[in-house]
């Protein structure tokens, strides 16, 4: 290319879409070789042992609103389940719609003394622990 002096016409088409020179450079320095990928010339890490973890897995128990015979898995005894009824969703709804209906007195509180509407829980009595729970709704 020409260099541009002030006033000069500017360079030919042709000559402007000449890529620019590039210096010459060195190659590109050498990667891994490119034979078999399974041999390396990189040191190969032994295996390490897989690392073994039991999990005990418990069959999931059908808790229900009477007691069940099962093993604990705190005190790993057989049991028969120790059970309580706690107010639950259903006991709560019963309670808004006997309200809604008009037993505003007392009355809508009576599904708290029902236990065929309350949810059930289920405890281990040798440790007391919480095995599960039955909700009715």
């Amino acid at each position: 290319m020409e260099s541009k002096l002030p006033g000069s016409a500017p360079p030919a088409y042709a000559d402007s879409m000449q890529p620019p020179g590039y210096p010459a450079s060195a190659p590109y320095p050498a990667g891994p070789p490119m034979g078999d990928p399974m041999a390396s010339s990189y040191p190969v890490q032994p295996a390490q042992p897989p690392i073994v973890q039991t999990v005990y897995v418990q069959p999931s128990q059908n808790f229900s609103s009477q007691p069940i015979q099962m093993t604990c898995p705190s005190c790993q005894q057989v049991v028969l389940t120790r059970i309580r009824h706690v107010p639950g969703a259903l006991t709560w709804i019963s309670c808004g719609g006997l309200f809604i209906v008009g037993c505003v007195f007392g009355c809508c509180l009576i599904p708290f003394c029902v236990d065929a509407l309350q949810d059930v829980e289920h405890s281990c009595p040798n440790c007391g622990v919480h095995l599960g729970s039955y909700k009715r709704l």
